[in-house]
Order: C-alpha cells, then sequence, then structure tokens
C-alpha cells in the first residue's frame, strides 16, 4: 500500500497543470498516467494535426509564452512541450500505470492500479473529455467489407483502402479529415450535422483573439440558459498549421466534397440520409453572421480597420437521401462523430443519468474527489489547453484548504444536478 495528499489520474495538460498548481502549494501528490506523458496526444493523433488554438493560448500554469506566438503546434510538438513541461517543475509522474478501481476507503480513497495500491486523501481525475470515439449504433449495421475507422485511429490517407470515403460528422475533425482525404485524390462525401462555422482569421486576427478580446472564451457555464446544450456545441470548424487558413463547408464543397445530410441509418451498404442539409446549413450560416456581426460593432466602436468579410454560404446542391456505398464506390466509413467519457473503475456515486461526473467547478458531490478538463467546466475555455489552468488553481486551492482543515475562500454551494 502506497500513500499520498492526493492521486491525479491522467498526465495530459490537465493533469499536469493540476500537478504544477499542487506543487506550487507545496502539496504531496503523485500523477498517474497509463501510457507516456500526453498519452492521447502521443497515439491518439493523425500524422498532420495541429492544434486549432494559436500558441499563445496554449500557456499552462508557470509558463511564459514561447517563440511564434500567432503559430500552431503540431499535435507531435505539443506531445514533446508536454514533457518539457512535466521535467521543468518535476513533476511526480508515473507512467505506465493503469488505474482499475477507484472507491471510498475510511476518510479517503484507495486506487487499485496494475501496479500497486494507493491511498489518498484526495483524488483529481483528469483523463480528459475526448475518452472514448462515440460511435452511432449504425455503424454496427454496416457490411463487415466496409471499413470503419474512427479519427483516434486514423494516422493518414495511405493507410486506409482504395476508394471512396464517407466522413461522418462535420465538427472540426471531420472537415479536417474530409479535406485531407480530398487532397490525397479521394472521392469524399461528408454527411453534415449540427455545427459551427467561423472563420480562421476576420478582420485582420485570428478568430480566436476576436472570441478571447470580446470575453466570449471566458462565458461562465451559470450564464448559460441551458447548461447541457453549451457542454455539447460543436467544435468549430478550423484548421491550424503552418499555413492556417479557411476550411468550412464551403471551401471543402469547392474542393470537390459532396455533402449530405445527417446519417439516419445503415443496412449493409446502403446509408439512409436525412434531408436536413439546407435547414443545418442555413442556421450555422445564422450563428456566423450573428458572431461577425458582433465583432464588425466592436471594430466601429473602436476606430479600428480590418476588411469586412461576407461570407459565402454553402450550399445544398441537390437532397441525397440514400447512398448505395458498393454502387459509389465508397469503401471506408470515418466516424467524426466525438467522444463520450467512460469511468468503468469508477465505483464512486458521483455520475449523473449521462454517465457523466457531476461537478461545479471541479468539485464532485463527494468531498475529496475532483474534475479536471470536463468541456466548459467553468469557463468556455475549461477544456482549452490554456483554459485548465484556472480550474486546476481553483481545485489546487480547494485541496489545499481541505487538507488544511481549513474553509476555502470559495463558499459556493455545490449544485448536484449540474453535470
Amino acid at each position: 500500500m502506497r500513500c499520498t495528499d492526493t492521486v491525479v489520474i491522467g498526465a495530459g495538460q490537465a493533469g499536469l497543470a493540476a500537478s504544477r498548481c499542487l506543487t506550487d502549494r507545496g502539496r504531496e501528490h503523485v500523477v498517474l498516467e497509463r501510457g507516456r506523458i500526453g498519452q492521447r496526444w502521443r497515439a491518439e493523433s493523425w500524422d498532420s494535426l495541429h492544434l486549432l488554438t494559436p500558441n499563445w493560448m496554449n500557456t499552462l500554469p508557470g509558463e511564459a509564452h514561447g517563440p511564434d506566438p500567432d503559430g500552431f503546434a503540431s499535435a507531435a510538438a505539443f506531445t514533446g512541450h508536454l514533457a518539457g513541461y512535466a521535467e521543468s517543475f518535476g513533476a511526480p509522474v508515473e507512467e505506465g500505470v493503469t488505474v482499475h478501481l477507484l472507491r471510498r476507503r475510511d476518510h479517503g480513497f484507495e486506487i487499485g492500479t496494475d501496479t500497486a495500491v494507493w491511498r489518498a486523501a484526495n483524488v483529481v481525475i483528469a483523463t480528459g473529455w475526448c475518452d472514448r470515439p462515440a460511435v452511432p449504433a449504425a455503424a454496427r449495421a454496416l457490411s463487415a467489407d466496409v471499413h470503419q475507422v474512427v479519427p483516434s485511429a486514423y494516422r493518414n490517407p495511405r493507410e486506409l483502402p482504395d476508394g471512396g470515403v464517407l466522413v461522418v460528422g462535420a465538427s472540426a475533425t471531420g472537415v479536417q479529415l474530409a479535406d485531407e482525404l480530398r487532397a490525397a485524390g479521394r472521392d469524399v462525401t461528408i454527411a453534415v450535422g449540427s455545427h459551427t462555422r467561423m472563420p480562421r482569421s476576420y478582420r485582420g486576427a485570428d478568430i480566436y483573439w476576436w472570441l478571447d478580446h470580446l470575453g466570449m472564451l471566458d462565458k461562465k457555464i451559470d450564464e448559460m440558459p441551458d447548461r447541457r446544450l453549451a457542454r455539447t456545441e460543436p467544435s468549430a470548424q478550423l484548421v491550424g498549421g503552418p499555413d492556417p487558413r479557411p476550411l468550412d463547408l464551403t471551401t471543402l464543397q469547392a474542393g470537390g466534397v459532396r455533402l449530405t445530410g445527417r446519417l439516419a441509418a445503415a443496412d449493409g451498404h446502403r446509408v439512409r440520409l436525412s434531408p436536413d442539409l439546407p435547414a443545418t446549413l442555413a442556421a450555422a450560416d445564422r450563428r456566423m453572421r450573428r458572431l461577425l456581426r458582433t465583432i464588425d460593432q466592436h471594430v466601429d466602436g473602436l476606430g479600428l480597420r480590418g476588411e469586412v468579410l461576407e461570407p459565402e454560404p454553402a450550399v445544398a446542391a441537390c437532397v441525397v437521401r440514400e447512398l448505395d456505398l458498393r454502387a459509389e464506390g465508397i469503401r471506408t466509413v470515418v466516424w467524426a462523430t466525438g467522444h463520450r467519457r467512460s469511468y468503468p473503475w469508477l465505483q464512486v456515486p458521483v455520475l449523473d443519468r449521462h454517465g457523466e461526473i457531476r461537478q461545479r467547478r471541479g468539485r464532485t458531490p463527494v468531498p475529496g474527489l475532483y474534475v479536471l478538463g470536463q468541456r466548459f467546466q467553468h469557463r468556455r475555455s475549461s477544456h482549452f489547453i490554456g483554459g485548465v489552468g484556472r480550474d486546476a488553481a481553483y481545485v489546487a486551492g480547494h485541496i489545499a484548504g481541505h487538507i488544511a482543515g481549513r474553509s476555502p475562500a470559495d463558499h459556493e454551494p455545490l449544485d448536484l444536478e449540474m453535470t
């Protein structure tokens, strides 16, 4: 039996941010990682992936802005950055340790792993928002000779069977993979669901500069009319890289990608599609135009300059209700349909009816158990690399107060229905 004050589960950006904040407060802890530091970035990213946020947004607690603040790091480079960050403050990370049990024990917790059993007064779950691919049930109805892949298992177009590709999902991942596959000469169809469209840059600045400048990334979950809906907002259709450029359904369509409505059902080689594409495109365009109008008003009020963008709308050339994958030559389906969280090892009653951890600002209903890296955990930026630090500082401060027997400075009551 090994003992410590706090066990942090996961050594990605959230777990390392927690470790840095606990270190700064002199709190004894250990970080348990099933693989290596940044394992998900290391093992579940495609070859060409770059961060969607510019480098200036990706600083972690205790870091200063590095070189090339307006650039976009590759996933591989960011993995190396995480390892260097951990080394910079001597993060007590134990790699290659898989947690298979977390339960209450006396006045603390027991954490069972494949190498040891730990006892701790506190536990921080930092396993991330992008945990398990959310593949719809329709996948099981496809013919066995249709190759199916999720983004975490995709590396590059060369690894896929020859032939056309159906990409299901049109958020950031879906449009990036559709773009890459089309550039590699594949015939690509993308089944479009609800999505967030915005330009990579507008009126002389990156779109994230505007979102930050306008306070949109600081929006708190309590300010949102529907908390669950806010936490399931689709990620924006953006791409990073050495030469960031516009990427949305309009640019995909201009490049020869076929747009269809959302995938409704599958049977063998036949895929049934919803006729909702025109309405889905129109709704995304309306939301984008509202955002751009807000930016325009801000620019005009400050007397700033910058060209006003009149974005070209994506057009549903025709409504496709069904695809015969065999007849179309489509041999691969990419499920870019988001993620779910899975906690089979968690034997503490903190999950809601959707299987999500109930929390407020990272505090769960069980004293001493915390979570980090959840989408819109407290602010819209909570699950961003550079946004997790504020939540980590709050959680570490709460742990420090709890261990010292003091009441935390923030006495907000827990909302046990909040997920």
